[in-house]
């Protein structure tokens, strides 16, 4: 006699293969998002330090100030 626990259950593999799908797509945007942060983190990290360095030479002009009507 066969074990039933052993067999295979389509339903079961069907509801997982979509679980892995979601997980998949949501790691994914994780990874995207923590990329996206990491580049802006050194970005503005080297330009502290490149500001710092320079004693502020590389001053950006000011900007204008709208009429208020």
């Amino acid at each position: 006699m066969s074990n039933p626990w052993s067999k295979k259950n389509p339903l079961l593999s069907m509801w997982m293969s979509g679980a892995n799908t979601v997980w998949g797509s949501a790691r994914g945007h994780a990874v995207a998002q923590a990329h996206r942060q990491f580049n802006m983190l050194a970005k503005e990290s080297t330009n502290q330090v490149f500001r710092f360095w320079t004693g502020g030479l590389a001053v950006t002009p000011a900007r204008k100030k709208r009429k208020s009507r």
